[in-house]
C-alpha cells in the first residue's frame, strides 16, 4: 500500500456539497491499494502510522504517535499515489489495484485504525471529493509497504 501522510490541525471532506469527513488536530492519510497488498498489509500500515512520532513533545520536538496524542485520522482513498508517469505526460493508473479489491483494502485499513483506538473519519471510495486541510508544520511523509 502507498500512503500519503500530512499531519494537520483541521481536515475535512465534501462530497456533491455535505461534509461527509471532519477532524481537528492528527493525520490526513491518502491510501492506495496495490495489487499485491492483502489485509495483513493493511493492518501494517495502520500499525506503522499510529506509531509514527510525528508530533511535537513539550520541548517542541516531533516525539509523540498519534496513539500517544489521541489525535484523529482522516482517511482518503487515492488510486492517483500508484500513477505511473514514466511515459509521456499523461499517468497512468494500470499499477493500481482494481476497484473492488482496493475498496476491500481501504475498508480493512480503516478498521485496523479503529481497533487500535485511533479515531477515523474517512471520504467516500470512488467518489469525486474536495478535501481542505491546514498543513500543519508542514509534515508530509510518503509510505510506501514495499519499501
Amino acid at each position: 500500500m502507498k500512503a500519503l501522510l500530512q499531519r494537520v490541525t483541521d481536515a475535512s471532506v465534501t462530497v456533491e456539497g455535505d461534509v461527509i469527513g471532519k477532524i481537528g488536530a492528527g493525520l490526513l492519510i491518502f491510501v492506495c491499494a496495490m495489487p499485491e497488498d492483502t489485509f495483513d498489509t493493511a493492518k501494517a500500515l495502520a500499525l506503522k502510522i499510529s506509531k509514527l512520532r510525528l508530533f511535537k513533545d513539550n520541548a517542541g520536538k516531533m516525539n509523540l504517535s498519534l496513539a500517544q496524542t489521541g489525535g484523529a485520522v482522516l482517511v482518503v482513498s487515492q488510486f492517483t499515489l500508484a500513477a505511473d508517469t514514466s511515459r509521456g505526460t499523461r499517468p497512468g493508473f494500470s499499477y493500481a489495484a482494481k476497484p473492488d479489491m482496493a475498496e476491500t483494502l481501504y475498508l480493512q485499513f480503516k478498521t485496523a485504525l479503529h481497533d487500535l483506538n485511533i479515531p477515523v473519519q474517512s471520504g467516500r471510495f470512488g467518489a469525486d471529493m474536495a478535501v481542505a486541510l491546514t498543513n500543519d508544520g508542514p509534515v508530509t511523509l510518503w509510505l510506501d509497504t514495499d519499501s
